[in-house]
């Protein structure tokens, strides 16, 4: 069963908490904006994905299951 991460540019303050936890998927570039890398990561990157959905202060990441 594959997963999606989403984020809610709205709520997304760009603090690169996400980033320090799974650089593989976040990034936070010189123009102070948050891109995800992999929309669709791998299994294998899960618990790191859920990670950063935890510590985001703003609640902004999460997964939906597919």
């Amino acid at each position: 069963m594959g997963y999606k991460v989403v984020v809610d540019f709205d709520l997304c303050e760009s603090n690169a908490i996400c980033m320090g936890v799974a650089p593989e998927v976040f990034e936070v570039r010189d123009d102070d904006f948050l891109y995800v890398l992999q929309e669709h990561p791998s299994e294998e990157l899960r618990p790191k994905v859920e990670e950063a959905v935890q510590r985001c202060p703003k609640q902004a990441i999460s997964i939906e299951d597919e």
